[in-house]
């Protein structure tokens, strides 16, 4: 438990932080699923429009630390990888 009034402080700035983060892991994983799903459809043209909306948020959480720069970079790949095999190029 904390005793000072700065451990207390940062117990609230945790929680409040924690909160921030999970929302917008979540956000990156949602974008990420939109784009996956407008693969498994084989719809080439929605997976381009929903990847180029995922790159910029992928890169943005990335820059915050939310999530690791490789596993945004392994992200980015992949998904540009399936995108590039649907459409024949």
């Amino acid at each position: 438990m904390a005793n000072s009034p700065s451990a207390r402080k940062r117990t609230r700035q945790a929680v409040v932080r924690r909160g921030l983060n999970n929302s917008q892991r979540s956000l990156v994983r949602t974008m990420i699923k939109k784009v996956v799903a407008a693969i498994e459809a084989k719809d080439v043209e929605t997976a381009k429009t929903a990847y180029t909306a995922a790159v910029p948020i992928i890169d943005r959480m990335s820059r915050k630390n939310i999530i690791h720069k490789n596993k945004a970079a392994r992200h980015k790949s992949r998904l540009n990888a399936k995108i590039k095999a649907l459409s024949g190029n």
